[in-house]
């Protein structure tokens, strides 16, 4: 059965880093803050921030074991880092099997990269046609900035699905990262 969640009802647990050491996740925020620290605009920084991802991307162990579970009611993210000037965050999203997003754009730039699992992307025009689709596995980063960020994820696979998200904003602070889901 899938069980989609609004950003509303995300579950977000705040900042941890007791399994990924430190200097790993000090590495990655470094390599952010500077590729954010050029003001280059949206599209380019996430370029950029993709690069820093790929290089420091983090296993599954970022979590524990219990937060690796997820959540039987939709997927969940734990916050592994917010800049103190709200210019980023780094959150770890779970999905279990069948789980999804709406169809929804964001308020500002992401990158995504896949630690556990697959993610199934759907992605639409400003008029929600499909225009392609792709199966995001372990490794694999990609980013997106609006417009032309209007899209859909499911974790169709058996397993549970694990990705790290990073977005130009505090989503603590703002709620989510959705600007607005389209029907």
């Amino acid at each position: 059965m899938n069980t989609g969640m609004q950003a509303s009802n995300m579950t977000t647990t705040p900042a941890r880093t007791e399994h990924w050491t430190r200097a790993e996740l000090d590495e990655l925020v470094v390599g952010v803050r500077t590729a954010v620290g050029a003001h280059l605009d949206w599209s380019s920084t996430a370029q950029l921030v993709a690069e820093r991802l790929r290089r420091h991307l983090p296993s599954p162990d970022v979590l524990t074991a219990e937060e690796r579970l997820g959540a039987a009611d939709g997927y969940q993210s734990h916050t592994l880092h917010v800049e103190p000037d709200g210019s980023f965050s780094i959150i770890a999203v779970v999905w279990r099997p069948g789980q999804f997003t709406r169809i929804h754009d964001h308020v500002t730039w992401c990158v995504v990269g896949v630690i556990q699992g697959v993610e199934h992307e759907e992605l639409f025009d400003a008029n929600l046609n499909p225009i392609g689709t792709s199966d995001n596995r372990v490794g694999e980063v990609s980013g997106f900035a609006p417009p032309g960020d209007i899209h859909r994820v499911h974790n169709t696979a058996e397993m549970t699905a694990i990705s790290v998200h990073i977005y130009g904003t505090d989503v603590t602070r703002i709620g989510s990262s959705v600007r607005r889901f389209y029907n």
